[in-house]
């Protein structure tokens, strides 16, 4: 982890989640910052949360980020905001549309206006690979709130709140994963899917938490930042975890692809490669390409998906990954 958290008030909205438990040791485990705040709605996971993180520097705020007043309350002295809260399973965002915007995108605008008037150094929002080209409501609004994030720099001036996010695929095990859906339906002889040919991108929780912790030590304000992570057949990760079962194939559910996409060959125009990631830079006059001129040109029509990825996950890498969980 590159950012140096000594001496800082953090914020992770959607603390109490995958990614907030992780993101909370891995802080720990490199320094204790002054003040390590934890909002969420959930009060039973913010007790139990706070009996396993004791560390005096930890802080616990009952919220939700649709109420902009507890968010400027919570956000009172913050050096640094991880903002991790959404609502993110498919089906229910399909059939809740209305709640999910109200999260994703109001609590998006919210988090913004709050950082803006706290005076917040820093906030990085975790975004996904669905908010590229999105055919189902969670992606469409993860791309809203991307949009919202990218172009809250404007309305924060210079000098003022930067804003950047960080945008990866499927997390290995978390909760709602594909992953302990099959684990679960190993017990019963019997797999589902939903298509044989489909890819995903996969990424660790350890990855995914790292991976935001040095974006958001090095954002400019306005990047968007895109790790190269592995891709995966649906079928292999099948073998890697239950290979003696039958398969049931389903159809493609409303709301799905066959492949993912991390960036779309119109975003490639304005990005630019490292070798261990790509920086989408914003087409607004207000950017100033700082650190990120060394970086490498994408060529023409580029576009990174999981069906046209370089590096692939082999079975006994998952098998490697799930067994170290």
């Amino acid at each position: 982890m590159d950012l140096d958290v000594k001496g800082k008030n953090i914020l992770i909205t959607g603390g109490t989640g995958s990614f907030g438990n992780k993101c909370v040791e891995t802080i720990l485990k490199n320094g204790p910052p002054e003040k390590l705040i934890i909002l969420s709605r959930d009060e039973l996971k913010q007790h139990e949360m706070s009996q396993h993180f004791t560390d005096p520097c930890m802080r616990f705020f009952l919220g939700d980020v649709r109420d902009r007043d507890r968010l400027l309350r919570a956000m009172n002295g913050v050096d640094l905001v991880i903002h991790a809260a959404a609502l993110k399973q498919v089906p229910f965002c399909e059939h809740n549309p209305f709640e999910a915007v109200k999260t994703n995108i109001l609590g998006a605008v919210n988090v913004i206006d709050a950082a803006i008037d706290a005076g917040v150094d820093r906030v990085i929002a975790i975004s996904t690979d669905k908010a590229v080209n999105p055919v189902n409501l969670y992606g469409a609004t993860k791309l809203c709130a991307e949009k919202l994030f990218i172009q809250g720099n404007s309305y924060s001036g210079s000098g003022g709140t930067k804003f950047s996010c960080a945008r990866y695929g499927n997390v290995v095990a978390s909760r709602g994963s594909v992953i302990p859906l099959f684990q679960e339906q190993q017990k019963t002889g019997s797999i589902s899917v939903t298509d044989k040919r489909m890819t995903r991108f996969w990424i660790t929780l350890d990855q995914g938490v790292d991976f935001v912790l040095n974006c958001l030590s090095k954002m400019h304000g306005g990047d968007i930042f895109v790790p190269k992570i592995p891709s995966m057949n649906i079928m292999d990760l099948i073998n890697a975890i239950a290979p003696d079962c039958s398969i049931t194939t389903l159809g493609i559910r409303p709301g799905e692809k066959l492949h993912e996409t991390l960036l779309s060959s119109d975003e490639a125009r304005h990005s630019l490669e490292f070798p261990d990631m790509f920086v989408i830079q914003p087409e607004f006059n207000w950017w100033q390409i700082g650190d990120w001129s060394e970086g490498k040109p994408l060529p023409d029509l580029f576009t990174y998906s999981s069906d046209n990825n370089d590096i692939w996950l082999t079975i006994k890498q998952l098998q490697d990954m799930l067994a170290n969980l």
